[in-house]
This record gives C-alpha cells, sequence and structure tokens, in this order.
C-alpha cells in the first residue's frame, strides 16, 4: 500500500528478546498492543480511550477497532480497519471514515518484525496527515509530531519490556 496519502511518518525500532513468531502473537492483540491508550497519560491530559473490536478482535484483514474517549470534555473516536496481516511478520491497520481526533487526522500504523537469532527486530511505524480545520489545526501543528512519536515509542517500548530478561537478583543470599 502507497504512503503518499500521508505526508507525515514516524518510525522507530529496537531488538526484542524473543523469536518473530512471539512477538507477532503478543502484538496482533491490540489489547495489548493498544494498552497505552487504554490507560491515562500526560499526552491524554490525564484522559484514555476505550476500545472495542469486532468479532476477529483486530486479528483479520478487514477487521475494525474503535477507539472513543475525552480529552478536556471534548469527545474524541476513531475507527481503524486492518489492511494487512502477514503472520509472523507484518501488520498494518488504518483510520476509515474522518477521525475525530485533535492533533492527528487521518493515519496508517504498522509493525515488521525481522527475525534475528533467537532474537527479532521490531519496526513499528505512523504514516499520518494533521487536521485541516478549526482548533485541530493548531493543535495539530503543535503537537502532532510528538503525539505521533510518543504512541510509536510506546508500542515498542511496551514490547521491549514484555520480552525482557527477568533480572539477576544480587546481594548475598539469606543464611550465607
Amino acid at each position: 500500500m502507497s504512503r503518499t496519502a500521508y505526508p507525515y511518518r514516524y518510525e522507530s525500532e529496537a531488538v526484542v528478546a524473543a523469536p518473530a513468531e512471539v512477538i507477532f502473537d503478543e502484538l496482533d492483540d491490540h489489547r495489548r498492543l493498544s494498552a497505552h491508550m487504554a490507560e491515562p497519560s500526560w499526552i491524554m491530559l490525564g484522559s484514555r480511550m476505550d476500545l472495542r473490536f469486532d468479532t476477529a478482535g483486530g486479528r483479520a484483514v478487514g477487521s475494525r477497532i474503535r477507539l472513543d474517549g475525552r480529552v478536556l470534555g471534548i469527545p474524541l473516536a476513531v475507527e481503524e480497519a486492518v489492511v494487512e496481516r502477514i503472520s509472523p511478520t507484518r501488520k498494518v491497520w488504518q483510520t476509515i471514515g474522518t477521525p475525530g481526533l485533535l492533533v492527528v487526522a487521518g493515519y496508517r500504523m504498522g509493525f515488521e518484525i525481522t527475525p534475528a537469532g533467537l532474537n527479532a527486530k521490531l519496526r513499528i511505524f505512523i504514516d499520518y496527515d494533521l487536521p485541516r480545520g478549526g482548533r485541530s489545526r493548531w493543535l495539530g501543528r503543535l503537537f502532532g509530531a510528538r503525539y505521533a512519536r510518543w504512541c510509536v515509542e510506546r508500542m515498542l517500548s511496551d514490547a521491549v519490556a514484555r520480552f525482557a530478561p527477568a533480572p539477576h537478583a544480587t546481594g548475598e543470599r539469606a543464611g550465607s
């Protein structure tokens, strides 16, 4: 699918301590992937979004995902559809209809996983546009890039943390 519909892009990548298949299964569940949106956050001014899924749960091409919430009393809503799903290496979803968001307009997001031995390289991206009218126009110019970066980096850091090896205890054992 062409990126030309979205003039802005942010992407980031990291090595994840798990095989590609395991990472894909984890991220294929949008409840886990979008967990950062369901928690109050500074970028949402303490607000959060509710996630709803169709019967496929966001795990099939054509599956729908809806996010609803409020920021400072202003209703937010966006509907997404999965447009590409190639297990265990790639998944892409994008907005459908007209998103009711404040700092970004339509977008396409996704992830790519490249096997690397026992680990894998995970790249997460967002291609997006800024709102064109009203208060959202200037909010998008001020905060659109920051929001895109926050969203991608949260997804990436959450994935890395989920598979990080448990730290080893240090110090003396009891009874030594």
